[in-house]
């Protein structure tokens, strides 16, 4: 089969594909016919060698992908040839709270998902909704997840409340379209005209521009009567946390989902606390596979299917990687593998 791996770090080209054997399935694995993956941030992070996780040496690349089980182990009890599934962004995170013990990652401790064929423990798996396709499926375990964990992992979001977010990135596209399934009221930011039209054929009720409105956390206010947003998932960490706590409302959480720009300065807290008040911050770590079915069902009741901006093929990887890094894609990045 052909894989690609990481020989060197630091550059896209250091991506190199190689022929090499399938990986076999122990007794309690699946072999899956990889048919489509996804990018996410960390896999530009992990390339450039400034994910937090440490990448083994000569790693296949890439936590995302979706494809068909083609061999089962003896003692598998999950699955069964021709069943359509998806990875896990970490296989050992069944459900309840993430332990030290639980952390490793496709395409970073553990072999990725770049690849046409994979082998995963059948607890790192689940079935993928019907009504999507192998790209659209390819989308989920990473962006998908987070944004939904996001959304239900903390304190109920009722409907009729308003969720923020920020930007256009696949992750807060899925937060619009998770959050309008909630029943929320969705106020998103952007930075063009073009781009909020898009988001507001989504789902969203509001767009601020940003960069008309560089203190759009006022305008947030405003668009709720003076109240603020009842969830803001912030994406972009010291960049923006200072605009998205005076957006918060007084009992308002921030979902914290990136650290954005390590090299910015710090925040100075003075500036925020009185506007932002009792609102509260938590961090999410993309999600447990609980997260991820419970996701599922909702993708396949509501017919939800995710924005693919681009897909390139299994000999295109690097072009893919260089677009998805140029940061214009509206949407999930995919390389379709078979």
């Amino acid at each position: 089969m052909r894989a690609y791996h990481l020989e060197t770090p630091g550059t896209v080209d250091g991506i190199a594909p190689r022929e090499t054997d399938r990986p076999e399935p122990g007794p309690r694995d699946i072999q899956v016919r990889v048919r489509a993956v996804s990018l996410n941030k960390r896999d530009l992070l992990i390339l450039n060698g400034t994910y937090p996780l440490k990448a083994v040496p000569d790693v296949i690349p890439l936590s995302d992908g979706a494809g068909d089980v083609v061999a089962v182990g003896a003692e598998v009890t999950r699955f069964a040839v021709g069943d359509r599934v998806a990875s896990t962004y970490f296989p050992k995170w069944i459900d309840g709270r993430i332990t030290p013990a639980q952390i490793d990652q496709p395409g970073a401790t553990l072999p990725g998902m770049l690849a046409e064929y994979a082998r995963l423990d059948e607890n790192a798996a689940v079935r993928v909704p019907a009504h999507l396709g192998w790209e659209e499926a390819a989308c989920l375990p990473c962006a998908g997840v987070t944004a939904w964990h996001a959304l239900t992992g903390g304190e109920a979001l009722t409907p009729g409340q308003t969720v923020l977010t920020l930007g256009t990135g696949a992750l807060s596209l899925f937060v619009v379209q998770f959050a309008k399934t909630l029943g929320a009221e969705v106020i998103a930011t952007t930075s063009g005209a073009t781009k909020a039209d898009r988001l507001k054929a989504l789902g969203a009720d509001h767009v601020v521009n940003y960069s008309e409105n560089p203190e759009w956390g006022t305008a947030v206010r405003e668009l709720t009567g003076g109240c603020g947003a009842d969830l803001v998932v912030e994406t972009n960490g010291p960049d923006t946390i200072e605009q998205s706590m005076r957006a918060a409302a007084l009992y308002g959480q921030i979902v914290l989902l990136t650290t954005g720009n390590p090299r910015r300065p710090g925040i100075e807290i003075s500036n925020v606390v009185y506007a932002a008040s009792l609102a509260t911050i938590r961090r999410v770590f993309v999600g447990s596979r609980a997260h991820f079915e419970s996701m599922n069902r909702a993708l396949t009741l509501h017919g939800t299917r995710p924005v693919v901006d681009r897909t390139f093929g299994f000999d295109e990887v690097h072009e893919a990687f260089r677009y998805y890094e140029s940061g214009v894609a509206f949407g999930k990045v995919v390389i379709r593998v078979a």
